[in-house]
């Protein structure tokens, strides 16, 4: 790890530790307040590293959280923050985001290493699912839609 990751993850604790920072883009603001320019997919690998949750009360370290509190996996935990809409079309599943959110979420869906995709592909705010055939795109929909819910 560098010295300016290593930096910057103990301003990310820092901060979330010192105060309530309610959502990713909050947090990106104020590290930018102090002259640390991050991308929003930079910012979520950290939070992903430092075992950061969102909770109601804001970010918190995920052992610090109670017992009854587990976190989610992080592929459901993508989805249920950046998922706006799912489109199918054939063998090509769309992800809907909001802006800068496509990133994030094709990072989680690739580490989720499921068997029916061939490729992602991401933008600002679209991912792009490529599967094999319909019917696997219609498998990996269910799955996806599974962790929504």
């Amino acid at each position: 790890m560098g010295a300016g990751k290593t930096f910057r993850h103990g301003q990310i604790l820092r901060l979330v530790t010192d105060q309530r920072i309610a959502n990713q883009e909050e947090l990106r603001r104020r590290l930018a307040a102090q002259k640390m320019r991050v991308t929003q997919a930079t910012l979520s690998r950290d939070l992903q590293e430092l075992r950061l949750v969102k909770t109601q009360e804001g970010y918190k370290q995920a052992a610090a959280l109670p017992e009854e509190s587990t976190p989610l996996p992080p592929l459901a935990r993508a989805l249920a923050e950046f998922l706006l809409d799912i489109r199918p079309a054939e063998n090509l599943l769309v992800l809907k985001t909001p802006p800068s959110g496509a990133q994030p979420l094709a990072a989680a869906v690739d580490a989720a290493k499921f068997t029916e995709i061939a490729g992602t592909i991401a933008g600002d705010d679209t991912v792009l699912i490529i599967t094999p055939s319909k019917k696997t795109r219609e498998s990996l929909q269910k799955k996806m839609e599974t962790l929504v819910k």
